[in-house]
């Protein structure tokens, strides 16, 4: 019978049990619309809000709509936004009005990210024309 040396002071390590995660399912990734607001808000966006669309309109779910103080604020926004959702596979069909930076609006199909100059919110008022919408609390979502 072989008798292991072992070095003075060392142990033994013990591998931890299997625990329950493990096996679990990995977690559901953010909704797109929420990975887009929380861009927005890290990039200090003003105003931020989301509403929920749905049987209101048939081209998105949500609206994702913030004002920036000046046009470099609203285009680093909107890159923020583009970022964070290509780190997640996810690129927009389209993005109009990043040149001009007054109203610039990224499309990801189901939900639109609109990024607007102070006076072009108050001008285009989304949130008066889909009054119907729901606003989603951010706080309390998923």
């Amino acid at each position: 019978m072989g008798v292991r040396s072992r070095l003075p002071g060392s142990t033994r390590r013990k591998h931890p049990p299997e625990s329950d995660s493990a096996a679990a399912v990995p977690p559901t990734p953010a909704p797109g619309w929420l990975v887009a607001a929380q861009a927005a808000e890290s990039k200090k966006a003003i105003e931020l809000r989301v509403l929920d669309v749905q049987g209101v309109t048939s081209f998105a779910d949500y609206f994702v709509i913030c004002s920036g103080a000046n046009p470099r604020q609203i285009q680093a926004i909107a890159d923020e936004v583009e970022l964070r959702l290509k780190q997640e596979d996810r690129l927009p069909l389209g993005v109009e009005g990043y040149d001009h930076a007054e109203w610039v609006l990224v499309d990801y199909g189901d939900f639109l990210v609109h990024i607007f100059s102070a006076s072009a919110r108050t001008y285009y008022d989304l949130e008066r024309l889909w009054r119907q919408a729901k606003e989603v609390e951010l706080a309390a979502a998923p």
